[in-house]
């Protein structure tokens, strides 16, 4: 059984509506995005097809565009728009104003 972590992030204003914060943890990237809507996505931060930092891409409809090459990555399920590219989700949320990981 693996053993799961929670990590407090810090502050849930830090991260700005509608933009994503890149953390590293354990000397993985995660990418946090921020909706508009208030919404918490975590995924990991680097595209797998040229290693574009997505939490710098631009989030919209429940998904995040790669800003060196446009593709487009789900935030909640990780799948991206071509048939091989996927990334790694995690789960995230909001708790008494700090953004919790795990």
């Amino acid at each position: 059984m693996e053993k799961t972590i929670q990590v407090n992030l810090g502050s849930v204003e830090q991260i700005p509506l509608g933009q994503g914060l890149c953390f590293v943890i354990k000397n993985q990237e995660i990418a946090v995005f921020r909706s508009r809507q208030g919404n918490l996505f975590a995924i990991e931060n680097r595209c797998p097809h040229r290693q574009g930092p997505l939490s710098e891409g631009i989030i919209g409809d429940g998904k995040v565009i790669c800003p060196l090459h446009g593709h487009k990555f789900d935030l909640t399920t990780g799948k991206g728009s071509e048939m091989s590219e996927c990334v790694k989700t995690y789960r995230v949320w909001e708790e008494n104003g700090l953004v919790m990981l795990e």
